[in-house]
């Protein structure tokens, strides 16, 4: 689909977006989403880069997934959405959440466990920052340990945090054991999974 983009510089150029991709078949997409250079335009005339997010529909049957990417501008209007019957697609909201959902599946991991995971991850940092605003985002796994990346504790500065794999597999086991009990029932809405559904303000409860 051609989507028109303004840019700053007062032009206004026409890329073409995709609708749907599939990751099997445009293993290319993979790295992309992951290095952040997914669906990244240059303006025409000024030469600016350009991030817009656009509704997108990723497929990955080896994984057993389709993701519904939905732009964060449109968080609200999915929390007011009816559900849909027939619902068989995951949502991620925003271009992030997709790469680090990629991240996941690629490295064959529960995206519940890690969820609970950054939810325990955060929760703990809010004890030691209470004034800040920090988000947890995953990043890979390496060897007998998994990468978190925590934001907002120090302005322009990443905290790295590697979990042990340890812990991964005993939070997938909790899980499995009790998926309804929290933080892990509170983590899902309709076909959302995300540590944004604790965090969502009132007004979209």
């Amino acid at each position: 689909m051609r989507h028109k983009i303004p840019c700053f510089c007062d032009n206004t150029f026409t890329v073409d977006v995709p609708e749907e991709i599939n990751l099997d078949e445009q293993p290319q997409y993979v790295e992309d989403i992951l290095s952040g250079i997914f669906m990244n335009f240059t303006c025409t005339s000024c030469g600016k880069k350009h991030k817009p997010e656009f509704p997108l529909t990723v497929h990955w049957p080896s994984k057993r997934v389709s993701l519904e990417v939905i732009p964060e501008l449109e968080r609200g209007s999915f929390y007011r959405r009816k559900e849909e019957e027939d619902a068989v697609k995951e949502t991620v909201i925003g271009y992030p959440e997709l790469a680090e959902r990629v991240a996941a599946l690629k490295s064959d991991l529960v995206p519940e466990a890690l969820e609970a995971i950054k939810y325990y991850l955060l929760v703990k940092a809010d004890e030691t920052y209470p004034e800040e605003d920090i988000s947890v985002w995953f990043q890979n796994k390496s060897g007998d340990s998994l990468e978190f990346h925590i934001h907002g504790i120090k302005q322009d500065e990443v905290a790295v945090m590697k979990v042990p794999a340890a812990l991964y597999e005993k939070t997938l086991t909790d899980f499995k054991k009790n998926p309804k009990t929290d933080p892990f029932g509170s983590l899902r809405v309709k076909t959302y999974l995300s540590i944004q559904n604790i965090l969502r303000p009132d007004e979209l409860k």
